[in-house]
């Protein structure tokens, strides 16, 4: 969560709006899980992240019931992408749509700035 926070500032400073509250949207879990996940955010938002400072983001945890267009399509992103990570060889025809999409250098660089992947 830390490294895509960070990654979100950094887009949102480019594109000077990183002085407005910027609302993220994540799909509840169950009570525990989503206390954990809220103290996590906030911690790493109170300024405990890369620039050591406090970021503009605010958390709203909601129900699937919502049936939110931003986390349908988050839900249909995420496996393609994973997929793509974890076994590259196969066959992945959502991950051609997707590719052109990710967010890039100045050198049309994808890899450590739309796809970033951790151990």
């Amino acid at each position: 969560m830390e490294y895509g926070l960070e990654r979100l500032y950094r887009f949102m400073r480019e594109k000077k709006q990183d002085g407005r509250l910027t609302y993220i949207v994540c799909e509840a879990r169950g009570a525990k899980e989503d206390n954990e996940l809220e103290l996590e955010f906030r911690r790493i938002c109170d300024g405990e992240n890369y620039f050591r400072k406090p970021l503009p983001f605010d958390i709203i945890i909601v129900d699937k019931k919502t049936n939110s267009e931003g986390l349908q399509l988050a839900d249909l992103t995420a496996r393609p992408i994973g997929l793509s990570v974890l076994r590259p060889g196969q066959q992945n025809r959502a991950m051609a749509v997707l590719e052109k999409k990710y967010y890039r250098d100045g050198f049309g660089r994808k890899e450590g700035f739309g796809l970033k992947c951790f151990p």
